[in-house]
């Protein structure tokens, strides 16, 4: 059964967190698909892009990532303190600014 973050995020505990999204059902994220042929190659710089950007518009800073074949592993570290001075107008214009960028 799923857990809320409140459950699985404990900054008091530490502000590193290693997380993992896999493809299912045989899908592929970057790289050769051996059963169809198709090379999927290409997404692999969308995923950084994307990944950079995300960084940039939270308090969260990418310590490592690698995107396989089929999964992706991002090393995270929290930045409790540069969320903490941020205005609400700062927080407002980074929400706004997600929906403005392009994946």
């Amino acid at each position: 059964m799923p857990r809320s973050r409140k459950e699985q995020v404990s900054l008091e505990d530490t502000s590193y967190y290693h997380c993992v999204a896999r493809c299912l059902r045989r899908a592929f994220l970057c790289g050769d698909d051996p059963i169809t042929g198709n090379s999927y190659e290409h997404r692999r710089g969308w995923i950084e892009t994307r990944l950079l950007f995300l960084a940039s518009a939270f308090s969260i800073d990418i310590c490592a990532y690698a995107v396989m074949s089929n999964h992706l592993h991002v090393v995270l570290h929290v930045d409790a303190e540069k969320a903490k001075s941020w205005s609400t107008l700062e927080v407002l214009q980074r929400w706004q600014s997600l929906l403005g960028q392009a994946p």
